[in-house]
């Protein structure tokens, strides 16, 4: 987006409150959702609860082919349509409500060094563990990705699919990494953010960020989806304070807030798996 179109949506933003009626878009939670959209997903959510904005959670079977950008998840304000994090942050930004207003240049650039770092790391370890592992592939990303399509429809949309996400893991040089080095990225993104984190009950000290959204949408997804195996989530409870990390977000923002009956909020399901 050029900055002149970036400075009118800011405009349009700025000039209308947060309505009631606000919907986030995501596939279809029980059959299709697939991991990677998932944290993404639950990021957003927790990113607008973190900020106190109501909405409302809606699972569609052709969400990404909704989406303008192509990726979900997308939320649906007024007469606005705009998709992931980012661009979300930006858009709350512009109508007065951001976590990160309190921090100073230089922990705003090592903020966002750390969201390129899950976003480097994390998501694309869940994409490349989807769509090129062979087991994940065939067992379960290609058949939930079709489930909500016919033969041969839902065949050519999940290789199409598959396809698209192996060329860009050939593009960030990932094409040629085993399972195992995927795995060892991962954990050395674990240990950074949980050297980050310390003692601390977010990033930044006593309040939570963007950053915290993002981590805890990654990280607590992985810990309750079915995989093959468990070798992902065993990488994570290796970081006790990234654990207690999650539990803290998911009692403080999402327990609570459905405890509450907060307007327009949707309980992001318990148990066992999400997938």
């Amino acid at each position: 987006m050029s900055l002149a179109a970036e400075a009118f949506v800011s405009q349009i933003a700025a000039a209308e409150p947060w309505p009631e009626n606000a919907t986030l878009y995501q596939p279809l939670k029980e059959d299709q959702i697939l991991l990677s959209d998932c944290a993404s997903s639950l990021a957003v959510q927790a990113y607008l609860r973190m900020c106190g904005l109501p909405v409302q959670v809606r699972c569609r079977a052709n969400a990404e082919y909704m989406s303008p950008s192509g990726k979900v998840p997308f939320i649906h304000v007024g007469n606005q349509v705009i998709s992931e994090l980012g661009p979300i942050v930006q858009f709350t930004k512009a109508k007065g409500h951001s976590l990160s207003d309190g921090l100073d240049d230089v922990q705003r650039a090592e903020m966002k060094a750390y969201m390129e770092l899950v976003n480097n790391m994390l998501l694309t370890a869940e994409l490349y563990i989807q769509w090129c592992d062979d087991n994940t592939a065939a067992e379960i990303s290609r058949p939930r990705y079709s489930s909500p399509y016919s033969w041969p429809l839902n065949q050519i949309l999940a290789y199409q699919k598959q396809w698209e996400i192996r060329r860009k893991m050939s593009a960030v040089g990932w094409a040629g990494k085993s399972l195992e080095q995927v795995y060892e990225d991962v954990s050395q993104c674990c240990q950074a953010l949980s050297q980050r984190l310390g003692t601390q009950p977010y990033f930044f000290n006593k309040q939570p960020t963007e950053l915290d959204a993002l981590v805890f949408g990654h990280i607590f997804t992985i810990l309750t989806t079915r995989l093959t195996n468990d070798e992902l989530a065993d990488r994570i409870k290796a970081y006790s304070n990234l654990l207690a990390f999650c539990r803290r977000i998911e009692q403080s923002y999402f327990d609570e807030q459905d405890k509450d009956g907060q307007s327009g909020s949707s309980r992001f399901s318990k148990g066992p798996s999400l997938i």
